[in-house]
C-alpha cells in the first residue's frame, strides 16, 4: 500500500498542467556540463587524442542524454505547480499528502475482480505469455494501476481547476546568476515557484546525466587509447595489429568441466540440457577468455607506455539533506556527516554498515552517521522492517535492532520483526502496536520521497557532507571521509 501511494504521488505531480500560456522561444541549452571539455583528452606516447576524435562515436549519445535535462526543465515548472496544489490541499484538510491520496484515490478505486481479469486475458491472450493462471496476478495489478491512474488524473484536474495559479514565465530556462535564480516563474495560491526551485529539483538528474556522459566518453577514450597503443606496438614490431594480437594473446582453453560448472550455475537461464548446449557454452566461455587475455596484454602496454588522461569525472553537487529527527551516531556538530539511505533487506547495505560505524568510532567527535530509510519495491519485507526500526528507535534501541535485521535478511516477516523486539528486551505491547497500526509508515514514506528527490535509485546510497559518493569498501569510504575532514564543510539542517 505504501509503495502504491509513493507511485501515486509521483504520478499526480507529473500530470500535465491545465494552465495555458503563450509560447516563447527558449535557448535549447541543458546547462548540465559540470566543466568545459579539454581540447586534448589524453596523450599516448606523445600522440594526442582530442575531443573531436571522440565526437563521431559519442556525440549522438551525449546529445540524447543532455536532451533529457532540456526536456525535464521544460516540464519542471508544471510539475512544481501540481506538487504545490497537492500540498496546499493536504494542509487545507489537515492531513499528509500520502493520506490525502489514500482517501481520494486508493479508497475510491475498486479492485479488479477475477472475472474482469479473465475478460482482459481473453481479449489480449495473443500478446500474453502463459495461461490465465500464471498471468492472473500481473493482469490484476495492471488493471488496478490503470484505474488508479484514471482516478489520479480526475483528482489532479479538480485541484487545478479550483486552484489560483498565475504563470509569470511560460517556461524555465537555465539561470545564469543568483538574480535569475530568484526569478518567479509562477504563483500558486500565493506561493512562489522560482527558477531556483526548478534548478534545485533538477540537481539529481543533472548529476546523473553528467555521470552517464562521462562514462560514455571515458569508455570511448579507453578504447581509443588501447587502439593507439596496439598500433604503435605493431609498427614497432613491423607487423599488423591483428598479427600482434595473434602472437601475444594466448587465452587458456576452456575445458568441458568448466562448461559443466557454468551450466549448473546458470541452468535456469539456459534452454536445453548440458549435452545440447555444451558446444555453445564452451564457445561463449572461450570468447570471454580471449577478451580477458586481450585486456591483460593491453594493460601491459599501458603500464609500459607514457599515457596521460585529462578527462575529469564530474563532482557531485552538494545536496541539501535533512538530518532532523533521524537516527544518528556521533556528535551532532561533527564537521563530517555521512547520510546513508538504507534498505534492511539489501545485502550490500548489511555489508557496508560495519565500515560506516567503524569510521564514526575511529573519528570520534568528527564524523556523524545519519540513517535514512529507502526500502526497495523488490524487497517485500523492507518497508515493514523500516517501520519496525523506527518502532525500536522510539524505545532507544534503533542501532541494536538494525544489527539484528541485517543479520537476518532472509527472515523479516512481521512476526519475526516482533520476535526480534522481544529478544532485545523492548516493550512488546508498545512495539507490536506501533508496527500493526503503521504508526511510522509516514516517516518511512517521507524518507523514500526525499531519497527520490535526491536521485536515489538503489541502496546503499551514501552522501558525505551532501555529496553523493560511490564508495563500496572501507578504504574507499575512509579516503572520502579523510578528504571531507580536510575541507571540514558540515552539512545537514
Amino acid at each position: 500500500m505504501k509503495n502504491v501511494v509513493a507511485a501515486l504521488i509521483i504520478l499526480i505531480v507529473s500530470l500535465p498542467s491545465m494552465v495555458q500560456s503563450q509560447t516563447q522561444s527558449v535557448v535549447e541549452d541543458c546547462a548540465c556540463e559540470s566543466q568545459s571539455l579539454p581540447p586534448v583528452l589524453a596523450t599516448v606516447n606523445g600522440v594526442t587524442i582530442t575531443s573531436r576524435d571522440l565526437e563521431k562515436a559519442t556525440g549522438e549519445s551525449v546529445r540524447n542524454l543532455q536532451k533529457q535535462v532540456t526536456e525535464a526543465r521544460k516540464r519542471e515548472r508544471d510539475l512544481q505547480i501540481n506538487s504545490k496544489l497537492l500540498a496546499i490541499e493536504a494542509r487545507k484538510r489537515g492531513m499528509t499528502t500520502a493520506k490525502l491520496l489514500e482517501q481520494e484515490i486508493v479508497a475510491k478505486v475498486k479492485p479488479p475482480t477475477q472475472a474482469e481479469a479473465q475478460t482482459f486475458y481473453d481479449q489480449n491472450k495473443t500478446q500474453i505469455e502463459g495461461d490465465f493462471a500464471s498471468a492472473k496476478d500481473d493482469i490484476i495489478r495492471y488493471l488496478l494501476d490503470e484505474r488508479q491512474r484514471a482516478e489520479a488524473k480526475k483528482f489532479a484536474d479538480g485541484l487545478r481547476a479550483a486552484g489560483n495559479t498565475t504563470v509569470k514565465v511560460p517556461q524555465a530556462v537555465p539561470p545564469r546568476n543568483e538574480s535569475e535564480r530568484a526569478q518567479v516563474l509562477a504563483i500558486v495560491n500565493g506561493e512562489n515557484i522560482t527558477a531556483a526551485d526548478v534548478e534545485d529539483s533538477l540537481k539529481a538528474l543533472i548529476f546523473e546525466v553528467q555521470e552517464q556522459v562521462y562514462n560514455i566518453r571515458k569508455n570511448e577514450l579507453d578504447l581509443t587509447i588501447n587502439d593507439t597503443l596496439l598500433v604503435q606496438e605493431a609498427q614497432k614490431r613491423k607487423v599488423t595489429p591483428n598479427a600482434l594480437l595473434e602472437s601475444e594473446v594466448k587465452p587458456k582453453p576452456v575445458t568441458e568441466e568448466q562448461a559443466r560448472v557454468f551450466f549448473e550455475q546458470n541452468k535456469e537461464r539456459v534452454s536445453g540440457d548440458f549435452a545440447q548446449t555444451k558446444d555453445s557454452i564452451i564457445s561463449y566461455l572461450q570468447q570471454a577468455e580471449v577478451r580477458a587475455a586481450e585486456r591483460a596484454f593491453v594493460e601491459k602496454l599501458r603500464a609500459a607506455g607514457a599515457v596521460q588522461v585529462f578527462l575529469k569525472a564530474p563532482e557531485s553537487p552538494v545536496f541539501s539533506i535533512s538530518t532532523k529527527d533521524q537516527p544518528s551516531l556521533g556528535n551532532d556538530k561533527a564537521p563530517v556527516t555521512i547520510v546513508a539511505f538504507t534498505d534492511y533487506q539489501c545485502p550490500s547495505c548489511a555489508s557496508i554498515h560495519p565500515s560506516l560505524e567503524r569510521l564514526v568510532k575511529e573519528n570520534a567527535g568528527k564524523v556523524r552517521l545519519v540513517a535514512r530509510d529507502f526500502p526497495l519495491t523488490q524487497h517485500a519485507d523492507a518497508f515493514k522492517a523500516a517501520e519496525a526500526a523506527e518502532a525500536a528507535r522510539e524505545q532507544g534501541k534503533y542501532w541494536e535492532y538494525i544489527h539484528v535485521l541485517m543479520q537476518n535478511q532472509s527472515s523479516l516477516g512481521v512476526e519475526k520483526l516482533k520476535s526480534f523486539a522481544g529478544e532485545l528486551g523492548l516493550d512488546r505491547a508498545r512495539f507490536d502496536s506501533a508496527l500493526d497500526s503503521g504508526k511510522f509508515a509516514e516517516m518511512v514514506q517521507r524518507d523514500v520521497a526525499d531519497g527520490m528527490k535526491l536521485g536515489v535509485k538503489g541502496t546503499p546510497s551514501l552522501f558525505v557532507n551532501g555529496r553523493r559518493v560511490n564508495a563500496k569498501s572501507y578504504d574507499e569510504l575512509k579516503a572520502t571521509v579523510d578528504a571531507a575532514l580536510k575541507s571540514s564543510t558540515p552539512t545537514g539542517r
